[in-house]
């Protein structure tokens, strides 16, 4: 049985449509800008009426989060293309359920991802190292924030964000970039409410201290 295509829409660029079959996801950050803002619920809005509506509101968020994880355009690409791909074998789930099942799938694929560079560099990085040579992980490709205003506070917050342990940043981008509420960012993260609180309170202290020129 085919799978049906997916409705064709703006991408992040406005440039062409997402096909996940193609990898055609190309995105832009909205820049974000000082003092950090508190954290408030998203918004009471009713869900997209087909999930093709729903992949395409959330795909610029998506890549933003991913790039915060991974410091890679690439494999964030790869990471939010996969997870919308996986998300095909829910379309006959509630449209309530998607919110929450995306961002759960985005999350395990960025870890993955994780976890198989760590593995990759343990060899890696004292092979060239030995041999005398800089090694720079960071994403040389262009960065998408920069076409847009703000975008110093952004590289400022993002380079900030990255600084924080992988737990701290989840629930900080989670739950005040994305506004989702405290029961979905657990349900996300896979963790209780409390842990929630926890992680984004030192979150927010960590990052008010690197920020303060921004206040």
């Amino acid at each position: 049985m085919t799978t049906p295509p997916m409705a064709q829409r703006p991408t992040m660029d406005g440039s062409r449509p997402f096909d996940p079959q193609t990898h055609a996801v190309h995105g832009r950050l909205a820049p974000v800008s000082a003092p950090l803002p508190a954290a408030t619920a998203a918004p009471d809005t009713a869900p997209p009426a087909t999930l093709e509506a729903f992949l395409a509101s959330v795909e610029r968020r998506a890549f933003r989060f991913a790039e915060l994880g991974l410091r890679h355009r690439d494999d964030a690409l790869d990471a939010v293309q996969d997870a919308m791909v996986r998300m095909l074998g829910y379309r006959d789930r509630p449209a309530s359920e998607w919110t929450p099942l995306f961002w759960t799938v985005l999350r395990s694929r960025i870890v993955d991802t994780q976890r198989r560079r760590t593995f990759r560099l343990s060899w890696l990085t004292d092979a060239r190292t030995s041999e005398g040579e800089e090694i720079d992980w960071a994403d040389a490709g262009p960065d998408p924030s920069r076409s847009h205003d703000g975008r110093e506070a952004w590289q400022r917050l993002a380079e900030a964000l990255r600084q924080l342990p992988r737990r701290q940043r989840e629930a900080f981008t989670l739950r005040v970039l994305e506004e989702f509420d405290v029961g979905t960012t657990a349900r996300i993260m896979g963790c209780g409410e409390g842990s929630v609180k926890t992680h984004l309170f030192r979150a927010r202290e960590a990052l008010q201290t690197q920020l303060e020129e921004f206040r």
